[in-house]
């Protein structure tokens, strides 16, 4: 019989991020996904009042939390992962192919010191590895295309599937950062659509076309039926077209130089300097053949 965990989605609107807790009904044991460390690039102020709401709820909800779970390194929010641990002593995780990532971006950063073997985390998932959460089996579903680290995580009747896909009216992830591969996503996205119909997708931001309200969730069948890009584009051909297309008119994100550099590293921040502060490294001119954001 399939289980059903019970999950909690919390909403980051500075950068249109869904982190979730995800819950075994039985036992009271969770894992967090995704966590977000708060950050004003423009004032390089760092704060953790969105995994401390976590936290609030693991502690008011009377959870145990054994993981810490990362889907990818994100390229719009830093990740929370090691405050995390250090308040709480829970594990974190990521998918193995992270080592990738890490090689990609030392050279980017000319950063020789950066360790490449993915240490900076406790558990390195393969490809169809199992876990448990309690009495749930979780099921490691390698997904790149987006990044050549993303995962997803089928934990029953529930898949958190970070940025394959979005909310049907929202379409899919870009394909054009550092790694990124059009044709790997939509391997990554059939993977996702060959669940069974019923299963709860949890996608990892939300962008609010036309203003509606958030949202987070959808069912294979509903992404099958309506997702916007797959309507459009029902073919690897036709669908890397049209994602490359798309992509090329699409700015960098802002925070994706600011926040590479900390979630190569487990959400790590930089050591302090000899003052006693942290500086993160912009390298000038990266990506100077994408489109500019606006003013």
């Amino acid at each position: 019989m399939t289980c059903s965990p019970d999950v909690r989605a919390f909403y980051e609107p500075r950068t249109f991020s869904v982190q979730y807790v995800v819950a075994c009904p039985t036992t009271r044991r969770c894992a967090i996904i995704d966590p977000v460390l708060d950050y004003d690039e423009k004032s390089g102020s760092v704060r953790t009042d969105s995994a401390d709401a976590i936290l609030a709820y693991i502690a008011q909800e009377k959870l145990e939390l054994e993981w810490i779970l990362d889907t990818h390194p994100h390229a719009d929010h830093l990740s929370a992962a090691d405050y995390l641990k250090r308040k709480t002593g829970a594990p974190t995780a990521i998918g193995e192919k992270i080592t990738e990532v890490q090689k990609l971006w030392k050279a980017l950063y000319n950063w020789p010191e950066l360790a490449t073997d993915g240490s900076q985390w406790d558990r390195l998932w393969k490809d169809d590895e199992q876990f448990r959460i309690g009495d749930m089996d979780v099921r490691v579903l390698f997904s790149p295309g987006h990044t050549l680290a993303s995962i997803a995580y089928v934990v029953g009747d529930a898949a958190f599937i970070h940025d394959t896909l979005f909310m049907p009216d929202s379409g899919s992830a870009r394909a054009d950062f550092p790694g990124g591969d059009a044709g790997r996503l939509w391997q990554s996205i059939q993977a996702i659509l060959a669940l069974p119909d019923e299963t709860r997708l949890f996608t990892g931001h939300d962008y609010q076309p036309n203003g509606r309200e958030p949202l987070w969730r959808s069912t294979v069948a509903e992404q099958r039926r309506s997702n916007i890009h797959l309507v459009k584009a029902d073919t690897r051909e036709a669908y890397v077209a049209l994602r490359q297309e798309r992509d090329r008119t699409l700015p960098m994100p802002k925070l994706i130089l600011h926040a590479l550099q900390v979630n190569i590293q487990a959400g790590r921040l930089p050591e302090p300097e000899a003052n006693g502060s942290r500086f993160l490294k912009i390298p000038l001119g990266a990506f100077n053949d994408v489109p500019w954001g606006k003013p």
